[in-house]
């Protein structure tokens, strides 16, 4: 097996995690102390901003390699199995909802038609 195929599984396996772990967060049946550990990695998992910034050499990415695995494995570690099956389901399903290309289009238009408007704007005239 390629490092290629070994990297691309085990980022598909922490993308599910991290829907995973927010889908507890949410669930009746998690105790309230786990909710808030799980709301707290599922947040850090998807918020632009690191502990430790990137740009920092061999520390930028210590957070994104070893921090963020560690989280996801302690909140999934201490789920009840019922909950983590049923959270795991949920996360399972969300991923293999197909994908809108027209919503895609959308959102790049917009996203060109606002540049285009700003530097419209800002030319000199």
């Amino acid at each position: 097996m390629s490092l290629l195929v070994t990297a691309r599984r085990w980022a598909h396996q922490l993308k599910r995690d991290v829907v995973t772990v927010y889908f507890a967060a949410r669930h009746p049946a998690t105790p309230r102390w786990l909710r808030l550990l799980a709301l707290l990695v599922a947040a850090y998992a998807l918020s632009p901003i690191d502990l430790i910034p990137d740009f920092v050499p061999l520390l930028g990415y210590v957070d994104d390699l070893l921090l963020l695995p560690l989280g996801l494995l302690l909140v999934l570690r201490c789920l009840p199995p019922a909950v983590l099956a049923a959270c795991r389901e949920q996360a399972a399903q969300l991923l293999t909802r197909p994908r809108s290309r027209r919503a895609a289009v959308v959102i790049v238009g917009l996203w060109l038609g606002s540049a285009l408007a700003l530097a419209w704007y800002c030319w000199p005239r």
